[in-house]
């Protein structure tokens, strides 16, 4: 039986630890809600719980590559590449602001190539570009600072999908917005905590109340839930043919049973 954890990620440059959450799920049940661990520790905490239950599906939230036109711009042929090269220059790249990146005082939305990844255009609902690194609802930032931990986790064991054969433990994009209803306000405290009463009454109310505490709580628990809500969708994911996009420029799973959700197909 897999076990499901999902994490809720943080671009801060300082105080990291108090925005990432780690929500795991065994057997249905949410045992693990917790903040405090910075990436380092976060990445080290999953490669330990990986170790102990091979079984393991990783969410992760945010974005794992880049439009395939940039990839190719900058010489990159696998995500492996992508995430070697944005490891040792995610700080270069975010003090520079440069094009394709913008978010910043004194840049502008960049014009140099299509700002979303095939995996975001075929979403319902459409996250931000991963070359937007300031502004509300930023990914670029988190993003930047996160693929280089996915090198260190394929070096641990995980597979990364859908850039490697899935195999255990394994790794995969997500996108909290899409494990939760339109009509849910994050923002708010009420509206968050209803959701959680209302869809999860049977999970430990203790939990669900730490969920609700904060968007960021709530993001990795209601992921981790959807996740293992749809496991099977997990277990089977889809394999792309030679020469699609999302290989190299990855793909957010997207759940197949929740409200509202739209999943990508294979191309």
């Amino acid at each position: 039986m897999a076990q499901v954890i999902a994490v809720d990620w943080s671009g801060w440059a300082k105080g990291a630890a108090e925005s990432i959450w780690l929500a795991r799920v065994v057997a249905g049940r949410l045992v693990e809600l917790d903040n405090g661990l910075g990436r380092e520790a976060v990445v080290a905490a999953l490669v330990d719980r990986g170790r102990r239950e091979p079984r393991t599906v990783v969410g992760l939230d945010f974005s794992f590559s880049f439009p395939a036109w940039f990839c190719a711009r900058q010489g990159w042929r696998n995500g492996q590449e992508v995430w070697a090269a944005v490891g040792e220059r995610a700080e270069e790249l975010l003090a520079a602001g440069a094009p394709p990146f913008w978010g910043r005082p004194g840049t502008v939305a960049q014009r140099l190539g299509d700002p979303f990844r095939q995996t975001e255009k075929d979403l319902e609902r459409r996250p931000k570009s991963t070359f937007q690194i300031g502004g509300a609802g930023t990914v670029g930032t988190g993003s930047l600072r996160g693929m280089g931990h996915l090198a260190r986790l394929a070096a641990a064991g995980f597979t990364i999908w859908p850039f490697d054969e899935a195999g255990w433990p394994r790794v995969v994009e997500v996108y909290p917005r899409l494990c939760v209803p339109a009509g849910v306000v994050k923002s708010r405290h009420r509206s968050r905590r209803d959701h959680l009463h209302d869809w999860f009454p049977q999970q430990d109310p203790v939990l669900l109340e730490r969920a609700a505490g904060c968007e960021d709580a709530f993001d990795a628990a209601v992921t981790a839930l959807a996740m293992a809500a749809d496991l099977p969708s997990l277990i089977d994911l889809p394999r792309f043919t030679a020469g699609a996009p999302q290989l190299i420029e990855g793909c957010v799973w997207a759940p197949t049973t929740r409200r509202g959700a739209q999943r990508p197909a294979p191309r």
